[in-house]
């Protein structure tokens, strides 16, 4: 018996001695091994169009030196998460231990985790419990220990953690919450930001001022314990509603978020920038943003949207010469809804599909003048299948109209039957050929847009059409530099033309027609409303579904997509409509007030003639007498079209 004792107790020592060596091993071995980069762990420097610094943090937080913070949320935080930070060297092994045996016990899974490892673990690791993370969560912390000062780690994990509604890091959540910067946090406010971390979502006051509390008082009785708070000052606590702001800074754009989530998207999709460097070694990101341009945009949204409403809003502005987004908005209010409607959302395009349309039937020897019978129309096919369109209100012309009409009055029969007139791939093609990507069918409806396509994809092809007919692919990234200046990558432009000048210009002189009060007859064009409002010249097409709005328009100089809608597809109202418009005239307005008042030169093989909007017919001083522009030798001429074989109108 004795002489198994002893055996035990050599074996228990010759084990504890193993581990002495081996945890000694470790922290050598991580000693000499390359030091973890965090001051540019995956850090960004976002600039604007002008060099200007927009943003500086890791994702979607600003960093903030241990210095500038409230020793109020140090002391917080240090007693809530880790009394024994100052002390251990990463692990915390008194509670490993006690967490354990409680878990034993009592059949929980109670948590000891260190700062060192939850930050290790928020920045290099994924939430995974397997053993391989743990390990590897292991040696990293080991690594981090060894290499940086306790206020380096303190100070990162501060900057990094979620602190709910968007926020990562407490310089941005005490923005967010309190309207302060965290030096000027109360020790109220404080307490309430230590607590949110435990569950961002939950415990953010935001979404849950009790729950916020709840969790706030657990805090503070930490604080009391580890005497960073006296029993007066605990019991003083919380008497009255802490006034929580809820938003971020007023003098800061709101929505910038999407547009920084969109560079970060196409980032990740550029050839020849390591991955690590990307997640661990910092990057200086110089974009296409034009700070004035995202924040006129967004308080065009502001002041025509309301957020009882729950309508939804993408947007999006670009220069037609570069393909440059200046600004972009992918929803109403980032905090709420990350989902970025302008790059992930895909709905349907409405009658803004015409354009492509028009300009295939003048690619094919239609003109701007030719016409076709515009009444209620049932279309009848070789299987016997039959398409009813309607016009918006049912309202018809009930007699011939020029192309240039049905693209004013947006008329479904006029575009249904040029569709067909065409044959349905025809529509198709041009879509691929003016680059845009998404999955559109042929059918009978694809003319009234009825195909589902994401608004920076469909912004492509009108892109070819601003930039009088060079594709060409939107972009927010000029180049890329690591934080030694070297660059990673620079934007190149590639463009080929792949459109007809003479047919781009015609089709876009039409598009003006949309707002022209010459086409004011037995209907009114679709953005006549607008006319009234407009500084200079643009083209412009509206499109309205049950469920989405466009407006989509351009000049030489800016091009602008806005789309209005409901996330689960429910049917919209004339507000929608009015709100796209409004949203995009006003962005287009407010970019190009102190440019000059340009328009696209007529190229010389296009000519101008003034005939009757509605019919075609030379007219030149009746109320509705406009200019038709033609290629040279086409302006007298027609085709003539008989439906009778497949409609019954």
């Amino acid at each position: 018996m004795k002489q198994k004792l002893m055996l035990c107790t050599r074996i228990g020592i010759f084990l504890f001695l193993s581990g002495i060596v081996a945890i000694l091993g470790i922290y050598i071995y991580a000693f000499f091994s390359p030091r973890l980069e965090l001051t540019n762990l995956g850090k960004i420097f976002l600039y604007d169009n002008q060099e200007q610094l927009v943003f500086q943090g890791n994702q979607k937080n600003e960093w903030v030196p241990l210095s500038e913070m409230s020793d109020y949320l140090v002391q917080a935080v240090l007693s809530v998460e880790d009394k024994n930070f100052y002390h251990h060297h990463g692990f915390d092994y008194f509670r490993i231990g006690k967490a354990f045996l409680t878990n034993m016990v009592k059949h929980t899974r109670q948590g000891a985790s260190t700062i060192s490892q939850q930050y290790i673990k928020n920045m290099f690791l994924t939430f995974d419990q397997t053993w391989q993370r743990k390990i590897e969560e292991a040696f990293l912390t080991v690594e981090l220990e060894v290499h940086y000062s306790k206020d380096d780690i303190l100070e990162g994990y501060l900057n990094t953690i979620n602190y709910g509604e968007g926020n990562y890091g407490v310089g941005s959540a005490s923005q967010y919450y309190f309207n302060k910067n965290v030096k000027d946090l109360s020790l109220e406010e404080a307490i309430m930001l230590a607590g949110i971390p435990k569950s961002p979502n939950k415990f953010n006051p935001v979404a849950s001022y009790e729950a916020c509390l709840t969790r706030a008082r657990i805090v503070a009785k930490a604080m009391l314990e580890n005497e960073y708070i006296s029993k007066e000052e605990y019991e003083g606590l919380f008497q009255s509603v802490l006034p929580i702001y809820g938003k971020e800074e007023q003098n800061h754009s709101q929505m910038i978020q999407y547009y920084q989530d969109a560079v970060l998207n196409e980032l990740q999709g550029i050839r020849g920038i390591p991955t690590s460097l990307m997640e661990y070694g910092g990057l200086k990101i110089y974009t296409t943003l034009d700070q004035q341009a995202q924040m006129d945009m967004e308080n065009s949204i502001k002041n025509n949207m309301n957020e009882e409403d729950d309508l939804q809003i993408a947007s999006v502005l670009i220069h037609p010469k570069t393909g440059g987004i200046l600004a972009l908005t992918g929803g109403y209010d980032y905090s709420k809804s990350q989902y970025n409607r302008a790059t992930q959302a895909k709905r349907q395009v409405g009658s803004t599909m015409k354009p492509f349309l028009y300009y295939s039937a003048l690619e094919n020897g239609l003109t701007s003048s030719s016409t076709f019978y515009s009444s209620e129309t049932t279309f009848v096919f070789s299987n016997n299948k039959t398409y009813s369109p309607s016009n918006y209100n049912h309202i018809y012309a009930n007699q011939d109209i020029t192309m240039a009409a049905a693209l004013a009055y947006s008329d479904n029969i006029y575009a249904v039957k040029t569709h067909l007139f065409l044959g349905e791939e025809t529509l198709v093609d041009m879509t691929k050929r003016v680059g845009i990507s998404g999955d559109v069918q042929a059918n009978p409806s694809l003319a009234l847009g009825t195909s589902e396509l994401n608004l920076l994809d469909f912004a492509t092809g009108y892109l070819t059409l601003a930039s009088g007919g060079f594709k060409r692919t939107p972009y927010l990234i000029e180049r890329v530099e690591d934080t030694e200046g070297n660059v990673l990558y620079r934007h190149r432009d590639k463009q080929d033309m792949v459109l007809n000048s003479n047919y781009v210009y015609i089709l876009n002189e039409m598009l003006t027609n949309t707002s022209n009060s010459s086409f004011n007859a037995y209907t009114t064009p679709t953005a006549l409303s607008l006319a009234s409002k407009m500084s200079r010249k643009y083209a412009l097409k509206t499109g309205t579904t049950n469920t989405d709005c466009w407006s989509v328009g351009y000049t030489p100089e800016a091009l602008s997509l806005v789309w209005v809608g409901n996330d689960n597809s429910s049917e919209v109202g004339s507000i929608a409509s009015r709100i796209s418009k409004n949203v995009w005239l006003e962005t287009m307005e407010s970019y190009l007030q102190d440019k000059d008042n340009v328009w696209y030169e007529t190229p010389r093989n296009v000519v101008g003639l003034i005939r009757d909007a509605v019919s075609g017919k030379e007219d030149i001083k009746g109320k509705n007498s406009t200019i038709f522009y033609y290629e040279k030798g086409t302006e007298f001429t027609s085709i003539p079209v008989n439906f009778e074989a497949y409609s019954k109108e």
